[in-house]
């Protein structure tokens, strides 16, 4: 209440829905000092998780939220509706600043999972940034600031100070706290915080980002994490090998020689090329470790069915648990579901209630549409990774849909891992970049402690 932008960097289950919408609430109809506030949050939880908090708590019963979702035509009449939080999931933010152009309404601003804007290139933060100005009150809200390292930070907090803090643009911020790292020619893959960054950045956020963890202020049910190894069948070792030789060697000899002869543009328009290039191999083999892959024409071709013999094994020594299961691919969701027959994928609200009921026996969900905001903490304790996702960010927040408050059993997070695949890689870079996030709201949460003492 006593900061007009800020951002609340709380752990997944500390309730920064409702800390947000009691805020709002009070601008609204206490201090009258707010008109209209827009939410910006991932399409899920715009369609469900603001308008049922809303209605979940006595105080906030006479706040009117308005969903601007669906057609262009729906959502066009939503913005008409008499309302106090307008709520709209992001990938609407670029055509909402340019259908009001010059006539935007809202004086309030909630970026939900504003890690999300990490991207100053993207469009819909170059959407935002036009209108953020607009608003007297601006709060960010997410449990990951940092996903990449602290190198992510800067288009987020430009949202909220207009670049007071970090600087005014991201070469600034990165001529000031980083050097170069890995690196080709012009192009720079990696950036390192120069000595003593790190606590300069900290400090400069301190009075702008409140952080709390769980650990501190819950008493949760304990969390356990579980690799359990999937060893692939011979043949499909040996067309996974095959594949590794066939197409990774070749990307590494190449990018090895980019600068023995041409240009330095020559070099860094190849070495974009065989990023790219990268990126589809390593998702191919990310495939196959899962147990099949598409071809070129699109097509499914099978490879094996080990990781789903491992669910089915987990379902087993599991009677009567429900299972929330995170895939990667559809060809995962198809064979899952064909496995399991009361599998149900997720896809609304019904669908959430039916698991916090117990009427669903395993909840198949794609990080990416099911990680932010929902509470399922009611319909289960144990998650299953079918595929992992190379974002530390999505597979937090996925993890923390069980464990929230609420939660009454020790959760279990069971990763399905092919040995000897890319699997394991994926594994070691997320415990990675923990470490690197942690120490950021480690040292917010210090600042708070400080301050409360």
């Amino acid at each position: 209440m006593t900061h007009s932008h800020a951002g609340l960097l709380l752990d997944m289950g500390l309730g920064k829905t409702v800390v947000t919408l009691t805020v709002l609430h009070r601008l609204l109809y206490d201090e009258f000092a707010l008109n209209k506030a827009l939410v910006i949050a991932p399409k899920r939880v715009a369609e469900d998780t603001w308008s049922r908090e809303a209605e979940k708590w006595d105080h906030l019963a006479d706040l009117r939220v308005v969903k601007v979702l669906g057609t262009a035509k729906q959502r066009e009449a939503a913005l008409r509706q008499d309302g106090d939080v307008y709520v709209i999931n992001r990938e609407n933010v670029v055509w909402l600043v340019e259908t009001l152009g010059s006539h935007w309404p809202f004086d309030g601003i909630v970026i939900d999972e504003l890690s999300s804007f990490k991207s100053s290139r993207s469009k819909r933060w170059r959407a935002l940034r036009r209108v953020v100005g607009r608003a007297n009150y601006v709060y960010g809200l997410t449990g990951t600031p940092a996903p990449g390292g602290y190198i992510d930070l800067w288009p987020e907090m430009y949202l909220l100070d207009r670049g007071q803090r970090l600087g005014r643009t991201l070469g600034e911020y990165r001529n000031t706290y980083f050097n170069p790292g890995a690196h080709k020619g012009h192009i720079v893959y990696e950036w390192r915080l120069k000595r003593g960054a790190k606590e300069r950045i900290d400090a400069k956020l301190a009075d702008l980002c409140l952080s709390m963890s769980k650990e501190d202020w819950l008493d949760l049910p304990e969390r356990t994490y579980n690799t359990i190894p999937v060893a692939l069948t011979a043949g499909a070792r040996k067309l996974y090998d095959q594949f590794q030789r066939e197409k990774i060697l070749p990307l590494l000899r190449q990018d090895d020689g980019l600068h023995l002869a041409g240009s330095d543009d020559a070099a860094n328009c190849d070495s974009a090329v065989i990023g790219d290039m990268a990126a589809q191999v390593s998702g191919k083999l990310l495939q196959m470790a899962n147990g099949a892959v598409y071809d070129d024409g699109g097509e499914v071709f099978h490879i094996h069915d080990a990781k789903l013999e491992a669910l089915e094994e987990l379902a087993d020594t599991n009677p009567g648990q429900p299972l929330l299961v995170f895939y990667t691919y559809k060809h995962d969701l198809s064979r899952i579901q064909a496995r399991f027959p009361g599998a149900v994928q997720i896809r609304d609200s019904e669908t959430i209630r039916d698991w916090n009921d117990g009427r669903i026996p395993m909840l198949l969900c794609h990080p990416a549409s099911a990680g932010h905001g929902l509470n399922l903490q009611a319909g289960g304790h144990i998650i299953v990774w079918f595929g992992l996702p190379w974002s530390l960010e999505l597979y937090q927040q996925a993890n923390d849909r069980l464990h929230r408050m609420g939660q009454t059993q020790g959760v279990i997070v069971h990763h399905l891992v092919a040995q000897g695949t890319l699997d394991e890689r994926v594994m070691s870079v997320l415990a990675g970049k923990q470490a690197t996030q942690k120490s950021l709201l480690d040292a917010l949460k210090s600042y708070v402690e400080e301050e409360l003492a």
